[in-house]
């Protein structure tokens, strides 16, 4: 059964959700998983993209776009539509509604901003899948957690 983690950002500074989900992808790549990042729109999708390539200075993630790379292999990837087959890892999830293809995945991370919205419409998924019975944790992400060494 899916185990679904929740960071929790206790801070709700601009991009300090982006910063987290690129670190906890740095994390699972190091680790052997292969990761998929749903984001809510190509915009934001765009934005983790450019992320990735900046955040830790001295480290690379092999990542792309789900909707420009035709590589099945590719170690993680970022989109907003449903993931590949191939890709049944882990999933790093920012939409604002509980994805239907979450429970194909080993591992579902729900990277949860500070701002009061995202904080109420996290605790409606948290009751989605605390209903049904998966295994949850939650993890109090302070703004020094995810600053990359």
């Amino acid at each position: 059964m899916t185990r679904v983690d929740f960071y929790l950002l206790n801070h709700a500074a601009d991009g300090s959700q982006d910063a987290a989900v690129c670190k906890l992808a740095h994390k699972a790549f190091r680790l052997g998983h292969r990761i998929y990042i749903l984001t809510p729109d190509s915009s934001h999708a765009q934005r983790l993209d450019r992320m990735m390539w900046i955040f830790s200075p001295g480290s690379f993630i092999p990542h792309g776009l789900s909707s420009n790379t035709t590589d099945a292999d590719m170690p993680v990837l970022i989109g907003y539509d449903e993931p590949a087959a191939s890709h049944e890892d882990v999933l790093i999830q920012l939409t604002p509604q509980v994805p239907e293809c979450f429970s194909r995945f080993q591992r579902v991370a729900e990277v949860v901003s500070g701002a009061d919205a995202d904080k109420a419409q996290a605790r409606e998924r948290f009751r989605f899948y605390r209903d049904r019975g998966y295994t949850l944790q939650t993890h109090n992400i302070s703004a020094g957690d995810f600053v990359e060494a």
